[in-house]
């Protein structure tokens, strides 16, 4: 993870169970999102910054769905 937006990523990917542009109809997705989805990923956010939550695991799920999806 180098950018902020692969850190936005993998919390939306997490909080949507897959490829959150999947989940969210429109960009930008913090505009557009659910407010439940929005939650899960500030829970997941918090659950990091707590030393809870694997971001590396978090990350590589989010590179397999998007992987699986372009196949």
């Amino acid at each position: 993870m180098r950018f902020d937006h692969c850190f936005q990523r993998i919390l939306l990917d997490g909080a949507a169970g897959g490829v959150w542009y999947d989940a969210i109809p429109k960009r930008p997705a913090y505009r557009h999102a659910d407010e439940p989805l929005l939650r899960r990923a500030v829970e997941m956010g918090e659950a990091a910054l707590r030393g809870e939550g694997d971001l590396g695991l978090w990350n590589r799920r989010s590179l397999a769905w998007r992987a699986g999806r372009r196949a």
